[in-house]
């Protein structure tokens, strides 16, 4: 049965902040849109929300959708509502950021993208809409978060080098740390396991190989464990 509401109401849309990290910098998913409006330029993925689904549902779609990303990590970031956001009507969007293993996913453009591709977060295009105030809240969220909470560990392979978690930290964080400093706070938390492998196939010196322990993880955290970084 229909109903005639007596105002009318906002659209709403989701809009997803995807980071994913290389040998160099944190990256940024961008999609170039292939309808207006601001077609031809790069926005994050989104679109807007069905009826029948929830908010992270309608997230998780339009990043498969659009890029062909699924199965990553999500969360909610912040809701908008700035009335000029978008020239079509009235719209407001649920922003999320995701965090990718780079190695684990193969990027496709679809439906309304016409390119989707990874860029480095200090050399972005011009982004359509508010995105570029959506990116840099998700950064800033990131950036607080990585500090407390082992999120990072989704940026990374599942097996990975102390080398290549340091320079998570320092990307993301935006400064340099002490390696031995780093290595030894890291190591007494427990939360690594040693492989017992090195790395193969690289120009510098094989490194130990470790991997995220989450069950443990979840254990101390029960008993008070305090994650900090």
């Amino acid at each position: 049965m229909s109903y005639t509401y007596e105002y009318p109401r906002a659209a709403l849309t989701v809009d997803c902040v995807v980071f994913g990290l290389d040998e160099e910098d944190l990256k940024v998913m961008l999609i170039q849109r292939d309808l207006p409006p601001f077609e031809g330029r790069w926005a994050l993925p989104g679109g807007f929300v069905h009826l029948d689904e929830t908010l992270d549902d309608a997230a998780m779609r339009e990043l498969r959708e659009e890029t062909g990303l699924e199965k990553v990590y999500l969360e909610q970031l912040y809701t908008i509502g700035t009335i000029d956001r978008d020239p079509r009507e009235r719209v407001v969007t649920v922003a999320y950021y995701a965090l990718v293993r780079l190695s684990d996913h193969r990027v496709q453009a679809a439906t309304d993208a016409r390119e989707a591709a990874w860029f480095a977060i200090d050399d972005l295009p011009n982004l359509a809409f508010d995105h570029d105030k959506i990116l840099a809240m998700a950064h800033e969220r990131l950036s607080g978060k990585v500090r407390y909470q082992p999120i990072g560990f989704e940026l990374l392979p599942n097996k990975f080098a102390l080398r290549q978690l340091q320079h998570l930290y320092e990307v993301i964080l935006d400064r340099p740390l002490d390696k031995r400093n780093f290595r030894k706070k890291i190591l007494a938390m427990d939360i690594l396991v040693d492989l017992d492998e090195v790395e193969t196939d690289v120009a510098h010196r094989a490194a130990r190989l470790y991997r995220f322990d989450k069950k443990k993880y979840a254990r101390l955290t029960k008993q008070g464990f305090n994650f900090e970084i």
